[in-house]
Formats: structure tokens, sequence, C-alpha cells
């Protein structure tokens, strides 16, 4: 009997914790992990490797494999950057849900960032792990100078880091009205 109210208290405060931090943003960090997982197996399983699909004047679907980090950094390297890579992608995560149980409920912006920024991480975590590389197929263009090739993770990597940088500034903004 005691075990059960033990568990049962355990849960009531799993709940609470959930309810009452940025982890209330797992869901987001859900979804936009399976979008981005749907849309690079659409592109492998619809593409062959480089093929590429003009979409709009700016923009094409080019199918491409990234062994390295953004803009390709290091992936003419001998293979070990695939698990540098992995391991640094497996901390962000780490770091990100931490950072998302001690975020406040009450700061939306901040819990939004570190729940997209946590589906990016583990998209292309999932990405090295299974294959040794992270599909990329996002590509845009002008005037014959192509933008480095990248995916939805990438996209919420950058949509959650320019949210924190947002939220800093409100924050500061908040801060300083209030010391007035």
């Amino acid at each position: 009997m005691l075990k059960v109210m033990v568990k049962k208290e355990n849960m009531h405060n799993l709940v609470s914790t959930l309810q009452n931090s940025g982890l209330r943003w797992l869901w987001l960090t859900l979804i936009c992990l399976l979008l981005d997982q749907v849309t690079k197996q659409w592109v492998a399983g619809s593409f062959t490797l480089y093929e590429s699909i003009n979409v709009l004047p700016i923009f094409n679907i080019t199918y491409v494999h990234n062994l390295g980090a953004a803009f390709s950094f290091l992936a003419d390297q001998g293979g070990w950057q695939r698990w540098f890579f992995t391991i640094v992608a497996a901390v962000a995560s780490i770091v990100f849900v931490v950072w998302l149980a001690k975020t406040p409920k009450s700061d939306t912006i901040l819990g939004v960032a570190f729940a997209l920024m946590l589906s990016g991480a583990l998209g292309n975590l999932i990405d090295r792990v299974l294959f040794g590389y992270v599909i990329d197929f996002i590509d845009f263009h002008w005037s014959g100078y192509h933008f480095p090739a990248f995916n939805i993770a990438d996209s919420m990597i950058f949509i959650g880091a320019a949210l924190m940088i947002l939220d800093s500034f409100i924050t500061e903004d908040t801060t300083e009205k209030t010391k007035d």
C-alpha cells in the first residue's frame, strides 16, 4: 500500500513539473521532430542523391548528405566528425531538456525556443546515428549562388535561437521597467 502511495505521489510530482515548467512544450518538440523526420524520409525515398527540382525561382528541393555540421563544416574529414557531432547533439539535447525543466511556465517564448532547438538537435542526432550523415534538402539560391542546403531540424534550431535572442531583449526591457 505504501509503494502505491509513493508511486502515486511521484506521478503527481511529474505531472506538476510537466504542467508548471517549460516541459509543457514537449508536444511541440515531438511535432517538429516528426515533421523533420517525415520530410527527410520523403526526400530520401523520392529523390536520388543530388537530384534537384525547382519549386520557385529562388528555391529548390535538392537531396544531399551532410557529413559535417552547419555549412558542411568538417565534412571532408576522415569520419571522426560523425561521432563528434553525434556527441555534441546528444549533449545539447540533454541541456535543452534541463533548461526546459527549469524554465517557468510563464516564460512562454523561452520555453518554445528550447522546445524547437531540442527538436532540431534530436532530428539531426537521429540522422547521424542511423546514417552517419544528416539529410538536407532545402536549397535557396539567387543569381547562381546557392545557400548551403539545410533541413527542418536546422530551421527549428535557427528559429529557437532567434526566439532566445528576442526573449533576452524582452526580459531585459521588462527588468529595466520594473527597476524604474
